[in-house]
């Protein structure tokens, strides 16, 4: 998620094909400058406002405001080793004071928006404010962070501020994780309260910014209004919007109002969705793709794209993939809220078997919330060696030991309530409701492995599926009381579930209240933990807190798959992938 590639994805039907598109789409576009971008399955982009909000933060979405509305900082990994891309952000190098108290930014010179203003701290400030008024509405909200953590924004002249931190912070994790979730938005253009309203400063009072931020989102909700809404044309990134529908398909053009120094090289991009990996496949195969990917299960056909033109190679991303327990849900949660129920199902996951089977070895099994590949200074020996290996034996007897024996449709039933955990009644059953994104045959069959692999302890799930943008808006942090709270296990991960930024601390998917903490996990510890990851810069702290979180099992663990294994045609250079899952279309060439 659910940030992005998710985990983490045409107007004339391709019947055959599963997928739209238009009647040409089967030959190159290559060569006359437009590179087609094929989406994961069933995933379609739709939300194009550069703040987002919970249920709208797939990372194709991020992926493609991020061309239009250039970001405060942004990252890099495609060297080889990840560093902040200054090249592609707003901002110069930030400048962190001796007692790490404060940081200095200061915006480059060169961009514009599309008016021809000058990009200005005020931009920086629009966005502060509508997010400091509307925390709990934004996407990238944590408690205790930004915008908690920010005792004043101070303006220094046009081009600098400050943000003046409540205490000191690790810079690498202020740098990577904060300041690369600010978005500078056009002031001059956005500060409004309705379509006709005055443009004003709104966004400096609390009720103003509240406003202004309903009607932007209410805007940015209108889908169909993409194309044609000036609001987002106003942007100053290397691209703007030639086509955006609400079937998925998104073409973007080099924006002639680009002043800064990313130039773009391609004349269009376009962003194709698709059904289903085998839709994408047929259409791979006709050479109506530039840059798609072949499911695992394809890689025998390897050798075929190589000889029709396409370079084939895995992608990896920097991610972990997970299913959420919803801990609020007012029938399940109190069976997920007991560890040793949590702790039977991961013995009952057979990783190994999912890896080599499903995969073909196009995934990495994952045992904690630090990614696993490639290894880094951040990973536990606790999550290295896997506390929870497959053991159908010991699965069965954590939940005999607590209670639960075997009912006469297999399903475990709960016959101690004293020993099964407070809120599970006598008679409650192991039977959940597993939501799972559609379109993959690795998804449909690792679904259909855990299911059966966890039948074997007792343990009933009842699969449903549907696209990824309903699994993610049906999967949100809830209150017990509430009717969205009726989920009950989540699967969003085919191409990785939550891909992380340069430094992989959990605060935004495990805090405590985190927006993006879909199944409301909370644990002090655990809070503690990640408080002293983002706090200090020994990599200590964020071990301390991968090996509770693996041993605390928070989620499922699954293994993390290459995003994808992509063919590209060899008249498109695209360079190295980029782990963190970034495109960076504007450096890609056509011979």
């Amino acid at each position: 998620m659910s940030r992005r590639f998710l985990t983490a994805a045409l107007a004339v039907a391709l019947l055959a094909a599963g997928c739209s598109s238009s009647p040409e789409s089967k030959q190159s576009t290559a060569q006359s400058g437009t590179v087609t971008f094929a989406l994961p399955p069933n995933a379609t982009p739709n939300w194009i406002m550069p703040l987002g909000i919970p249920g709208h933060l797939a990372s194709y979405n991020s992926a493609i405001y991020q061309l239009l509305f250039v970001p405060l900082v942004t990252y890099n990994g495609t060297s080889g080793t990840v560093a902040m891309d200054e090249k592609a952000g707003a901002a110069k190098q930030p400048q962190y004071s001796p007692d790490g108290k404060s940081v200095t930014v200061t915006l480059k010179d060169d961009l514009t928006w599309a008016d021809g203003s000058k990009l200005t701290t005020r931009d920086v400030e629009f966005w502060f404010n509508l997010v400091k008024y509307n925390k709990t509405k934004w996407g990238g909200y944590a408690k205790g962070r930004l915008p908690d953590n920010i005792v004043e924004f101070r303006t220094i002249d046009e081009k600098t501020f400050q943000f003046v931190l409540d205490k000191p912070y690790s810079p690498d994790w202020f740098t990577a994780v904060q300041l690369a979730n600010v978005r500078p938005m056009p002031q001059k253009a956005w500060d409004k309260t309705s379509a006709d309203g005055p443009i004003g400063d709104h966004d400096r009072t609390e009720a103003g910014a509240q406003q202004v931020f309903d009607y932007l989102v209410a805007q940015a909700k209108d889908l169909p209004s993409y194309q044609s809404n000036p609001l987002w044309k106003a942007g100053n990134g290397p691209y703007s919007v030639q086509e955006y529908t609400t079937g998925g398909q998104v073409t973007l053009v080099k924006n002639p109002k680009y002043t800064g120094e990313d130039k773009p090289s391609v004349e269009k991009v376009t962003f194709k969705p698709f059904t289903s990996a085998d839709a994408e496949f047929n259409v791979l195969q006709t050479g109506g793709v530039d840059y798609g990917y072949l499911a695992s299960a394809n890689l025998n056909q390897r050798s075929s794209l190589e000889s029709k033109g396409y370079q084939v190679q895995p992608w990896k991303g920097w991610a972990i993939t997970y299913i959420p327990y919803n801990f609020n849900n007012p029938q399940a949660g109190p069976i997920f809220k007991q560890l040793y129920v949590r702790q039977a199902i991961q013995h009952a996951v057979d990783q190994d078997s999912i890896v080599k089977n499903i995969w073909r070895d196009m995934a990495v099994a994952g045992y904690g919330p630090v990614p696993q590949d490639p290894s880094s200074p951040f990973l536990s020996d606790t999550q290295k060696n896997n506390p929870y290996p497959f053991d159908i034996a010991k699965a069965k007897s954590l939940l005999e030991s607590h209670g639960w024996t075997p009912g006469p449709d297999g399903i475990a039933v709960c016959g101690d309530p004293a020993k099964c955990g407070p809120g599970i009644p006598a008679g409650a059953q192991l039977k959940f409701t597993l939501l799972a994104e559609s379109g993959s045959k690795e998804t449909d069959n690792m679904m259909a492995e855990l299911k059966s692999s966890l039948s074997k302890i007792g343990v009933f799930l009842d699969l449903k599926q549907a696209p990824l943008n309903t699994v993610l808006g049906n999967s949100k942090a809830c209150q017990p009381s509430a009717p969205e709270c009726s989920w009950q296990m989540s699967f969003f991960g085919t191409q990785g579930s939550w891909y992380f930024n340069a430094y992989p601390s959990g605060e935004r998917i495990f805090g405590t209240g985190a927006t993006s903490n879909l199944g409301s996990y909370s644990d002090p510890k655990a809070d503690e933990l990640i408080n002293a990851s983002t706090s200090t810069a020994d990599h200590d702290s964020i071990k301390a807190y991968g090996d509770h979180l693996t041993k605390d099992l928070p989620v499922i663990w699954l293994p993390n798959p290459v995003y994808q294994i992509s063919a590209v045609k060899k008249s498109v250079n695209i360079g190295n992938q980029d782990p963190l899952a970034a495109m960076q279309p504007q450096r890609w060439t056509v011979k």
